[in-house]
């Protein structure tokens, strides 16, 4: 989106438009648009409009309902934090006594929004004038916040506050940025802020390698559902504990997993195999689970763990085991089959094959359901078959 959009649409005639138009269809987009030039509408406003629409109804996943009064750039949707999660950021500052927060790659203002709506007075600061208005309109409601438009690794240094947050960007159009030095800023950029602002807190990318987490903070990956959705280093006064933790979000609630990152132990396959959150596993935490569950894994190199009796734990997922063999399609299929399975829910990890390759090649056919796990046991090539604990 360029700064000429996104005056369009956060001028009167353009709020009021986006918020007149109904539910997103994209099968009536093209005829919506038309109908609305015949109206009168400015051809580039309706253009802006109807994305936006689009754009709203992709964000409920991540605000909710908060989305239907919201603007959006593409990129900065894709990047920006969920509210939820957001707002477990937002408390770490509240708690950690901070009044005064600089965000330094404001996007669209989530996190913004976040901090504000607990009291702490933040200051957005953005690069993109686009983003930039997007951002002021989504602030709209806080007089906490406002937003500056400008380079904040060059402002932040003169600017007064209590702590600081960012967020970079980790996308181009060839894809992800992996490499923290390709984020922009640049992480070591960004971290070498805490000298001015020690209550620091940076979002990564959950695959950033352990080896560029500073020793003296706290690195938490959140999973939301079941599915990582971001790591983030909390440096200073944020941190609550120096190390690796897990944050799982969902249904059953907000469950907390810090410890060591040291290994498990191998063993037997016992009666029960667990699968552990995929933060867990990203935060190397799964020796420090196995250590409570008084589980084992399966293989040296593999994040699976099983166990002789069942144990409740909201860490990771759990089957129980009724048989067990070495991985071959014919054999496999012959065992589903004499159960009266027709539909396997598959599972795998640390092997060279995916479901939707082995699932036409058991041929299977009957009322029956049951999850096969296909992964390495004692390094080699095992099937499990299983059904959810």
């Amino acid at each position: 989106m360029d700064a000429a959009s996104a005056r369009l649409l956060v001028s009167p005639e353009g709020r009021a438009l986006v918020d007149s138009l109904p539910p997103y269809e994209g099968d009536r987009a093209m005829t919506l648009a038309a109908e609305l030039r015949a109206q009168g509408a400015d051809a580039a406003l309706v253009s802006a409009a109807l994305t936006q629409s689009r754009l709203r109804a992709d964000a409920r996943a991540k605000f909710g309902d908060f989305a239907s009064g919201m603007l959006f750039t593409q990129d900065g949707l894709e990047q920006a934090t969920r509210l939820q999660v957001a707002a477990e950021h937002a408390r770490r500052y509240r708690d950690a006594g901070v009044d005064r927060v600089l965000d330094l790659t404001a996007g669209i203002g989530a996190d913004a929004m976040a901090l504000a709506a607990v009291g702490i007075d933040v200051t957005a600061l953005e690069i993109d004038e686009a983003t930039a208005l997007i951002a002021d309109h989504n602030l709209r409601h806080w007089d906490l916040a406002r937003v500056v438009l400008g380079d904040a690794m060059a402002l932040a240094p003169r600017l007064d506050a209590d702590g600081a947050f960012a967020d970079p960007a980790r996308r181009t159009a060839r894809g992800r940025r992996h490499d923290p030095r390709d984020y922009s800023p640049p992480l070591d950029d960004v971290l070498a802020l805490r000298d001015r602002f020690p209550a620091l807190g940076v979002k990564v990318g959950p695959a950033i390698d352990h080896s560029q987490i500073p020793s003296d903070a706290e690195a938490q990956w959140v999973s939301v559902d079941g599915t990582v959705v971001e790591a983030a280093l909390w440096c200073g006064p944020l941190a609550q504990q120096v190390g690796h933790a897990a944050l799982l979000m969902g249904a059953g609630g907000v469950h907390r997993l810090a410890g060591t990152t040291e290994r498990a132990d191998a063993g037997p396959i016992g009666d029960f195999v667990y699968e552990p959150d995929g933060a867990v596993i990203r935060a190397g935490l799964v020796g420090e689970l196995a250590t409570r569950m008084g589980a084992r894994l399966l293989d040296p190199t593999i994040a699976y763990l099983t166990t002789d009796s069942p144990v409740e734990t909201p860490f990771a997922r759990g089957y129980r085991v009724l048989d067990t063999m070495p991985f071959k399609v014919k054999p496999l299929a012959a065992a589903l089959r004499s159960r009266g399975v027709g539909t396997v829910d598959i599972k795998k990890r640390g092997v060279d094959i995916t479901p939707e390759q082995l699932r036409p090649q058991l041929k299977l056919k009957g009322g029956g359901r049951m999850t096969v796990i296909v992964t390495r046991v004692a390094g080699q090539r095992t099937a499990l078959l299983a059904e959810p604990a």
